[in-house]
């Protein structure tokens, strides 16, 4: 018994010397250089008829560079986009977007300007469940970029997504309502080399939670992880993403100063 016992012993302190050995080998063969990022984006929101939507997005992201420990010393990004949505029924919505990206300093591209125009083709089904929502998303991007020789190249990204949303404090998203949030994103780029020349590009994953102040304005923070492998090292970026959501501005402010007048009440 005390053989086998021993035995065990060395089996298992064995099993972990391989293990540990096999770890170290894997750090110290793959690199990673980190960044740590600040993204801001703000969203305006518009339901055109029972079918159609309309969205634009304002953002913009400060990151830590090689040069600049201080994240928001260097800002590497702003961009700009416009949305177009079509309920194809309860479960299904379908969506294109049109946006410019001036991209500056950004480490993922080597840290050189490259301006991009992207065109974006999506599709979104929803698992609609009581207490949560699960969705998954399929996205095709077609991006043209300024290369690091100033010449504009078309690149092209597949993305598929999956998000997970729970009310905390109800059953329902409605005004009054925290939410808590999580998104896990696979980012697939065939012939489309940035600084490496793996078919896998990254894998996002997010969470974080959000309010919704009204069923007009929401407030979400999230930490996003992206992870990339490249050539000779890998990159990883820790990013705070703070996001502000608007709701049918325009007619609300159409209302506001231009009220309609009250009608006068006939005479007896």
């Amino acid at each position: 018994m005390r053989n086998k016992n021993q035995m065990l012993i060395n089996l298992r302190t064995a099993y972990a010397s391989v293990l540990f050995f096999l770890f170290t080998a894997i750090i110290v063969q793959a690199q990673t250089n980190s960044y740590n990022q600040l993204g801001n984006e703000l969203q305006f929101s518009r339901a055109l008829n029972d079918k159609w939507a309309a969205e634009g997005y304002l953002g913009g992201t400060f990151s830590s560079t090689p040069e600049e420990n201080t994240v928001l010393k260097t800002n590497i990004q702003r961009y700009g986009a416009v949305w177009g949505h079509y309920y194809l029924s309860p479960r299904w919505k379908l969506s294109s977007s049109l946006a410019y990206y001036y991209n500056k300093d950004v480490p993922d591209i080597g840290q050189y300007f490259s301006p991009e125009y992207r065109l974006t083709l999506q599709g979104m089904y929803y698992f609609h469940k009581t207490g949560y929502t699960l969705l998954t998303r399929i996205r095709g991007e077609l991006r043209y970029m300024m290369n690091s020789e100033g010449v504009y190249e078309d690149k092209y990204r597949y993305r598929q997504m999956l998000k997970f949303i729970k009310p905390v404090n109800s059953q329902y998203l409605r005004g009054g309502v925290f939410y808590f949030l999580t998104t896990e994103e696979l980012l697939l780029k065939p012939n489309a080399k940035t600084t490496g020349i793996n078919f896998f590009d990254r894998n996002r994953f997010e969470i974080g939670g959000g309010y919704l102040i009204s069923d007009n304005l929401q407030v979400e923070l999230t930490y996003v992880n992206e992870f990339m492998p490249r050539d000779d090292f890998n990159e990883v970026y820790n990013i705070l993403a703070f996001t502000v959501t608007v709701n049918n501005l325009l007619p609300r402010l159409k209302r506001k100063l231009s009220p309609k007048p009250a009608t006068e009440k006939a005479p007896d």
